[in-house]
């Protein structure tokens, strides 16, 4: 085997000049709770899938759906990004936090990741054709 120059010294890299910003010109990443309240951004973090079960499928003959939600939203969050999204009349929204549960496989033990789902109720007449079954 040939290790074609591995005892060669490295090229040093030129000084890069750098300079000094304000603290008012720095840029600051946003973490992901902030961007959803910026518009336009909302609709696509806020709701993370729809929640198919029997149970939602029962609910959707009463114009109520169930969808799995970003944890740090809030109802009125939840509500613009349906609004938006789906271009309906959202009557009311209600929140519940699964939490995580502990699970087992033999010697392992492990968590199932917990989530927040939402029951949202739209007004009569209307549909969200994306989830109907």
């Amino acid at each position: 085997m040939v290790f074609k120059g591995i005892f060669k010294k490295k090229e040093r890299l030129e000084k890069v000049e750098v300079k000094k910003v304000s603290p008012t010109e720095k840029l600051v990443e946003k973490p992901r709770a902030v961007l959803l309240k910026s518009k336009g951004i909302e609709s696509a973090l806020v709701l993370t899938s729809p929640h198919i079960t029997e149970k939602a499928t029962l609910l959707s003959s009463d114009n109520q759906y169930v969808f799995k939600v970003f944890s740090k939203a809030n109802k009125i969050e939840i509500k613009k990004a349906i609004e938006s999204l789906y271009r309906v009349k959202v009557i009311g929204v209600r929140v519940i936090n699964v939490p995580a549960k502990q699970r087992r496989l033999g010697k392992t033990q492990g968590w199932k990741k917990g989530y927040k789902k939402a029951i949202v109720q739209i007004k009569k007449g209307q549909k969200i054709e994306a989830i109907t079954v």
